[in-house]
């Protein structure tokens, strides 16, 4: 238990210093770092919509394809 403490201990100090040094010797501003991160994940989000709009479409034209070739169930 102790060694799980310690070790997440040092992960969470790791991380922080990581993320301060990278603050201190990134070449931009915070703001401009911040827009250029906000930005690039809103670039993401638009790409991973598009996929998924992409992959419907493709799945919603093989659903009716698989459709029209389906024999008649039976009628209720």
């Amino acid at each position: 238990m102790r060694r799980a403490i310690f070790w997440i201990y040092g992960f969470l100090v790791g991380g922080l210093t990581g993320a301060g040094l990278i603050l201190l010797f990134t070449p931009q501003s915070g703001a401009d770092l911040r827009e250029k991160i906000r930005a690039r994940w809103q670039q993401i989000l638009e790409e991973g919509r598009q996929a998924a709009a992409q992959r419907r479409a493709e799945l919603e034209r093989e659903l009716a394809i698989l459709t029209r070739r389906a024999p008649p169930g039976p009628s209720l």
